[in-house]
């Protein structure tokens, strides 16, 4: 039998900085954290591994973010999605409020707009049409597959399992799948979702009890973190942003052994220069933020024998396995 490695990608939300505190706002469009980007290039260029960088509407259109991002994807160091911001993504037919900030809210023919914007600013500046897909704030919608099958896209990477985002106007993905997924009939879109799960004693008890973790009641009561600190259950997400190598490598190594073959871990743009988000404040805070990365990939190629893909490439092996057992249509899970 063929050994079959776990496989890790990388997804970078590639974005304007704004106050993630304070109202949503068409006037936020700096992107000077983009030139940070090249730090953590010192992590992936000696590892081989090549990220996703899913570039919103104001970076698409930021000259020198689109030379350094383009520089790196000529060079074959990068890979350029499309990410949507609605506040900042023209038409701007919509009030700016949390809840329109969520892409699933807008009229679908407004989302779908939104999405053509992106997609031509995108190709426009980078010179080729991405096929990588992220909705910001997990936003994906009713209407999203069917525009993103229409407009060419490949890979969604925009559903957050196991998590609600109901009591904020968002989507609710407790029902999604863990893992890659086909989301239409033909097989043209599959969805790689960010790599959330359980850790702890009581790990797989975690799908039964997941909306505990997004209710306000039991926040009040701190269950979520009793659960954690007593080491029992909590939900984990693989991402730099707020979650210790530690328990990075633990939700990796319980899903590698739950033979969970394909990984994402994601993180923002701006969090790369200090000062931008909750997770980066300072100097410090950087090179934690980019030693717990490098952590995180040596852990699972070296002790989880794990190797580094992109979605073009997962994409590419799940179509490919398709072919090979004669399917078009039917079956939901790709892996």
């Amino acid at each position: 039998m063929t050994h079959d490695p776990p496989r890790l990608l990388i997804v970078v939300d590639t974005e304007e900085e704004f106050d993630w505190r304070a109202p949503f706002s068409r006037d936020s469009v700096a992107t000077r954290s983009i030139p940070a980007q090249l730090a953590a290039h010192r992590i992936y260029d000696r590892l081989g591994v090549v990220p996703t960088y899913v570039v919103d509407y104001p970076v698409a259109n930021d000259p020198q973010a689109v030379e350094i991002l383009g520089g790196l994807a000529r060079d074959g160091r990068a890979i350029i999605g499309a990410h949507l911001h609605p506040w900042v993504t023209p038409p701007h037919d919509e009030e700016v409020s949390a809840l329109n900030s969520y892409q699933c809210n807008l009229p679908p023919d407004l989302e779908r707009a939104k999405i053509e914007t992106i997609t031509a600013a995108i190709e426009r500046s980078f010179g080729a049409r991405p096929t990588v897909f992220k909705a910001g704030r997990y936003g994906f919608g009713a209407a999203t597959r069917d525009t993103l099958v229409d407009l060419g896209y490949k890979v969604d990477c925009s559903v957050l399992p196991f998590t609600s985002l109901a009591r904020d106007g968002g989507p609710n993905y407790y029902g999604a799948a863990d893992r890659p997924v086909w989301l239409d009939a033909d097989r043209r879109l599959l969805e790689v979702p960010v790599t959330t799960g359980y850790v702890g004693t009581l790990a797989r008890l975690g799908a039964n009890i997941q909306p505990l973790f997004d209710s306000r009641r039991a926040a009040k009561l701190h269950l979520p973190g009793f659960l954690a600190k007593s080491g029992l259950v909590a939900r984990s997400r693989l991402s730099p942003e707020g979650v210790s190598a530690k328990e990075q490598c633990q939700l990796l190594e319980t899903l590698v052994r739950s033979n969970r073959k394909i990984f994402s871990m994601s993180y923002h743009s701006p969090s790369l220069a200090p000062g931008n988000t909750p997770y980066v404040k300072s100097g410090p805070d950087l090179v934690r933020f980019l030693d717990t990365i490098e952590e995180v990939l040596t852990y699972f190629r070296d002790a989880l024998g794990g190797v580094f893909t992109t979605f073009d490439a997962v994409y590419a092996r799940e179509a490919a396995a398709l072919a090979e057992r004669g399917e078009r249509r039917g079956g939901r899970y790709a892996a």
